[in-house]
């Protein structure tokens, strides 16, 4: 079905509307000042066997130690995967925004539904076009930086480009939530809202632990870690491509399946809505 000519009609429309609309345009100019920002700010001096410097907006970060260069950048590409994943999926789910909703705008929707495609194929074709869109972009920006710093270095850490898998990974699940908020709504303001606020109680889920020591009761704490075990991951999954670049081991896989489980679930529940919502 994914591969079936109305889905891959439906993807190419995606793209050629993110185009129309600059959405894939802002999203790449936003993305080439990341990479040049980072290209300006970070400055590495290298000696034999080792890093005489580490500066990131003129101040220095090693304090001058001679540090092994394999480690430095294992090190630094972990820190700069965590601030790409997060800069990456904060323009994502904002160009997302921009494309789902605008679906559901009245003339447009009944003209779609007007073809002969089912609902649950026109949706899951808007879903997999605007995972393309964002797709390209996420790999733009995270390949850029990995290019700049296997110059500066000359140490090519391919696994660094896990953070544009994992930030791809993360963006599909929050990406139903958009697509569930919009058909329910019709509101891209609220989609882009709801799904902000989930990311955002996510990271604070996932301090749980942290959390529960300052509720008197025990029912609260149960309610957080719920909640935890509920929302998606978005921390542990920001975080694995940082463990991954400082050669430490993964705790769990429990944060990716769980939340690819929440993603299939909300999708399922936007299609099912979709389905039986007049237009």
């Amino acid at each position: 079905m994914i591969f079936s000519s109305p889905i891959l009609a439906l993807v190419g429309d995606t793209f050629r509307e993110s185009l129309s609309r600059k959405i894939f345009w802002g999203f790449l100019g936003c993305s080439t000042v990341l990479i040049l920002l980072f290209l300006l700010v970070l400055n590495i001096d290298l000696v034999e066997g080792g890093v005489a410097a580490v500066e990131v907006f003129g101040m220095e970060v090693n304090q001058g130690r001679t540090v092994p260069v394999e480690k430095l950048v294992g090190v630094v590409l972990g820190a700069v995967a965590v601030f790409f994943f997060t800069a990456g999926l904060f323009l994502a789910i904002f160009a997302a925004a921009g494309l789902i909703p605008t679906v559901f705008e009245p003339g447009r929707i009944e003209l779609l539904l007007s073809k002969p495609v089912s609902r649950p194929t026109l949706l899951l074709g808007k879903f997999l076009g605007t995972l393309a869109v964002i797709g390209v972009n996420l790999f733009y920006l995270v390949f850029g930086v990995w290019i700049i710093l296997g110059f500066k270095t000359e140490i090519w850490k391919t696994d660094f480009l896990l953070a544009a898998a994992l930030a791809m990974f993360a963006f599909a699940v929050l990406l139903p939530v958009i697509v569930f908020v919009a058909v329910v709504s019709d509101s891209a303001v609220l989609a882009t809202m709801v799904t902000y606020f989930v990311a955002l109680m996510s990271l604070i889920f996932s301090q749980h632990e942290r959390i529960a020591p300052y509720f008197d009761s025990q029912w609260p704490r149960d309610l957080t870690k719920g909640l935890y075990h509920v929302f998606p991951k978005l921390y542990e999954i920001g975080n694995t491509a940082r463990l991954v670049l400082m050669e430490r081991e993964l705790a769990s896989w429990m944060p990716l399946w769980s939340s690819g489980i929440f993603a299939v679930v909300v999708l399922g529940a936007g299609v099912w809505f979709f389905q039986r919502k007049d237009y």
